[in-house]
């Protein structure tokens, strides 16, 4: 097997070929226009086939370094951050505590649906939490730091591989879902976005810069200054949690600290050029993401699926059913049954399949079409990468006591 290790700048310069290979795709395929499905998705899973078949037929592993990656993912937190008003922050108190208690309710689910697949289909000890919430809702990142602990508790040797395979699978499923259940929620209800909002994430399709607030080298460094300056603010805040024995990602941080700065500084200093809700930021929080799930996507290993089995897959498909079966007729109702909650809902995918930047992208893939959602960028994310991870921990830890 030959290994092919793919450097930082030639692995964003894929990253953004990827991209541009799924806008055409996108732009010549209609249903994947239709479904709401995001660029970054489809040439990243084109690309994820393409090495797969280079390991298959070539005995060949590519492997990109990801760095420019991380980075990326902090400048999206950071972006979301600087967008939080406190206004919608206290609208959304009610909101909040009502999709924080919808995910623990599902998470709960999550590991009763794995919990009875193993003790049905008779696979290993241990594994229950690997087909659960620790691969789904947490992810790769949960995946890999709960593995070994696995693997020691229960004799578990392929515990690594097996919630990792499951974690991939989840991701890519994640992807594909969200569109479509925004789409179907969207064209049941006659749903639309508020005319005339100002931009969160991404340029609507329909360029519209009448209200002066254009783009140019002048407000796009700026935005960038005031992002890095909210970066460097959340390094130093993620290393007084760490002090303390407080272990969340850094991006977290950089969100926190995003939202102080911006519900602080324009009231401080009302004269200084703030980018909250500015086509610079949004179309800075669009680039981001986007070559950040291109490359998250293309890197993808998808040959570890292999591992999976049947039994498993059979597994993962029974989550993915219960989980867009919990968008359509719990998450839709109880968000409010109004566009908001359809976008929501489409974010949910990634909150119990995939990862938080995956719901990012589904939801700014309806909104770009069907109109500003700011509610939901706001909460889902508090959700996602704070709260539940906390929750998260203490299930995995039951399983593995």
């Amino acid at each position: 097997m030959t290994t092919v290790a793919v450097p930082g700048f030639l692995s964003l310069t894929i990253a953004i070929v990827v991209f541009f290979v799924g806008t055409g795709l996108n732009h010549s395929i209609a249903p994947l226009r239709r479904w709401n499905i995001p660029e970054a998705v489809t040439g990243g899973l084109l690309a994820a086939l393409a090495t797969l078949c280079a390991y298959r037929f070539f005995d060949t592993t590519i492997s990109f370094d990801l760095g420019a990656r991380d980075l990326l993912l902090l400048y999206f937190f950071t972006g979301i951050g600087l967008n939080a008003r406190l206004d919608d922050l206290l609208a959304g108190g009610k909101p909040l505590l009502v999709l924080l208690l919808l995910t623990l309710v599902f998470l709960v689910i999550q590991n009763l649906i794995a919990a009875g697949s193993v003790a049905v289909l008779g696979l290993p000890e241990g594994i229950t939490v690997l087909l659960g919430s620790a691969s789904l809702i947490g992810g790769h990142g949960t995946t890999i730091a709960w593995a070994p602990m696995i693997t020691q508790k229960f004799g578990l040797v392929n515990a690594m591989e097996v919630g990792i395979a499951a974690a991939t699978l989840g991701l890519v499923v994640a992807s594909l879902v969200g569109g479509p259940v925004a789409r179907l929620l969207i064209s049941r209800y006659g749903l639309s976005g508020p005319t005339g909002a100002r931009p969160m994430i991404g340029l609507p399709k329909e360029k519209d810069a009448s209200d002066g607030d254009d783009v140019s080298h002048i407000s796009l460094l700026r935005t960038i200054l005031v992002l890095n300056v909210a970066v460097l603010l959340g390094y130093a805040l993620d290393e007084i949690f760490t002090e303390f024995g407080i272990r969340l990602p850094l991006f977290v941080a950089c969100l926190l600290v995003a939202i102080v700065l911006t519900n602080t500084l324009p009231r401080l200093m009302p004269a200084m050029h703030w980018p909250t809700r500015t086509r610079a930021l949004a179309l800075i929080s669009d680039l981001s993401l986007n070559v950040f799930l291109a490359m998250s996507l293309m890197s993808m290993q998808l040959w570890t699926l292999g591992g999976l089995g049947p039994s498993l897959v059979l597994v993962l498909g029974l989550q993915t059913i219960a989980a867009v079966l919990y968008m359509l007729f719990v998450v839709f109702p109880a968000m409010g049954r109004n566009y908001e909650a359809a976008v929501i809902s489409s974010g949910f995918s990634g909150i119990s399949l995939g990862a938080t930047p995956t719901a990012i992208a589904n939801m700014t893939a309806v909104t770009k079409v069907h109109g500003a959602a700011p509610m939901a960028f706001i909460i889902l994310p508090l959700v996602s990468a704070f709260f539940i991870d906390i929750a998260n921990a203490i299930v995995i830890g039951f399983f593995v006591r």
